[in-house]
């Protein structure tokens, strides 16, 4: 069974990464939760206001619901990565 990483990266609007983080936390999180083939999520913050999101799926990722316009400097980035080797 093959594993994809679902990366999901926003930067927030000047000023507003903490709420951006805390949007991810109490809504994209929470919509995630218990759906089918998703077995870890992470959540990081880097500088520059930047959000990441990682889901881990055994399965077709399912996006997280898009942030509200008002809390982003710019539109969300998304990639998806397949898994090949582990160790």
């Amino acid at each position: 069974m093959s594993t994809t990483a679902a990366m999901w990266e926003a930067r927030a609007a000047d000023g507003r990464g903490a709420e951006l983080s805390a949007w991810v936390r109490e809504t994209a999180l929470p919509a995630l939760r218990g759906r089918a083939g998703l077995l870890r999520t992470e959540l990081f913050a880097a500088p520059g206001e930047r959000v990441l999101l990682i889901t881990w799926w055994s399965g077709e990722p399912v996006p997280p619901p898009e942030p509200p316009a008002a809390l982003l400097g710019r539109p969300v980035h998304r990639w998806s990565f397949t898994s090949e080797h582990v160790e």
